[in-house]
């Protein structure tokens, strides 16, 4: 009897043991066990999978992953809305004329040219548009196609087509194309006016040819002017990534909308340093609609140098004013010549506009219409004066007309 009371108790110790360490090691061989105990409830949860997806979060962490994943939903729609609209352009144009044996790559394989011959190799030229118009428009920068003699453009769906120009402004960097394509995907135009520095925008364009990308980020700046990029500059400022290739691509806000057209970068690599720029989608889409409609952009001119107004300049020279536009030259025959505009006044208005800086100046002559006539208003010698002045079409920029 004894003997099996001892047999008894180190049967039970031994499974004990082992359910000590099942339990520890690996508990889930003891699930089914856990879960049968709850068969009894009326909810069938317990039969569940144990990492179902799809059963109910607590409520905190259900929010806090509904608002992430919202958040990644929304850029992945807006990248699905705008990309198929994002085309790559290849502009090639004819070959150069240069001596081509200052070239050490072209001399090394191709060897030494003799006087007179010409090289024939096409240059060509990467970038990217954007198709605007079920008709097959598209935006684009000027200096994407500047020069071209042969332009092709690549969907996102791999059709091809050659792009002819519409027209193109030089001022302002934009250039329009036309295709001849059926169900064309178009971008929807959004609003420029309603950025603000914060809000998240994508930026799609074939940097470096190496296909359709996308990247992000956030308006850095507004209204950014004074860069020396172009005449006309009004940049939006973002840290999302533009690097070559991405000029003439679109801009979006995070629902997919068109807010600008990719068109420079501020480095000292070549790559992107965070700091690109865009023209706002209001800007492309007025130079645009002149392009198809005239040709060409008619802006106001009226024929003056100008220069800023500083602190300096108005005590040297005891001007009464402390904002204006100082007039420092005057161009023979200009409007502003025939009007008795003269060097050292002070312009402070352009009909109802108020002036304080020579891109402010810029902006509200070439907005006005041309063969119109406005008013200006300049001090000199102490006196305010208001001056007629009919404005005429500004020339076309020296290369252009070269």
């Amino acid at each position: 009897m004894r003997r099996l009371w001892l047999i008894f108790a180190q049967a039970t110790t031994v499974v004990l043991a082992l359910l000590f360490v099942v339990s520890t090691l690996k508990p889930q061989w003891l699930g089914d066990a856990r879960l049968g105990g709850q068969s009894g409830n009326s909810d069938n949860s317990a039969s569940l999978p144990l990492f179902n997806t799809a059963q109910p979060r607590p409520p905190a962490a259900a929010a806090s992953g509904a608002t992430s994943g919202s958040a990644r939903s929304g850029y992945a729609l807006a990248a699905r809305r705008a990309a198929p609209a994002v085309v790559s352009i290849t502009a090639s144009k004819a070959p150069s004329r240069a001596n081509e044996n200052a070239d050490p790559w072209f001399r090394f394989h191709f060897g030494p040219r003799g006087r007179g011959q010409q090289s024939e190799r096409p240059q060509t030229g990467l970038g990217s548009g954007v198709i605007v118009s079920a008709d097959g428009y598209l935006l684009t920068n000027n200096h994407v196609i500047d020069g071209a003699s042969d332009i092709e453009v690549m969907l996102s769906d791999g059709r091809q087509a050659r792009a002819t120009l519409v027209g193109s402004d030089p001022e302002s960097d934009v250039a329009v194309l036309k295709i001849a394509l059926e169900r064309l995907p178009v971008i929807q135009l959004g609003s420029a006016e309603d950025l603000q520095v914060g809000d998240v925008v994508l930026a799609i364009g074939n940097p470096f040819n190496v296909g359709q990308t996308v990247t992000s980020g956030i308006v850095s700046a507004l209204g950014r002017n004074q860069l020396g990029i172009n005449t006309f500059e009004n940049f939006i400022q973002t840290d999302a990534a533009i690097n070559p290739g991405n000029s003439g691509g679109a801009l979006v806000d995070a629902e997919g909308n068109l807010v600008g057209i990719n068109t420079a970068i501020f480095s000292r690599s070549g790559g992107s340093l965070g700091i690109g720029f865009a023209i706002p989608v209001s800007t492309a889409r007025q130079v645009m609609e002149s392009l198809i409609r005239d040709g060409q952009v008619a802006r106001g001119w009226i024929g003056v140098q100008t220069r800023e107004l500083t602190p300096e300049f108005a005590e040297a020279f005891k001007v009464t004013v402390k904002q204006g536009v100082l007039i420092s030259g005057v161009v023979a025959d200009a409007p502003a010549a025939k009007a008795g505009l003269k060097p050292g006044d002070v312009l402070t208005r352009v009909g109802d506009t108020p002036v304080a800086s020579p891109a402010q100046l810029l902006t509200a002559v070439s907005a006005l219409k041309p063969k119109t006539g406005t008013q200006v208003t300049v001090h000199r010698a102490g006196q305010q004066l208001d001056i007629a002045i009919t404005v005429a079409q500004r020339p076309k920029p020296q290369a252009e007309r070269e």
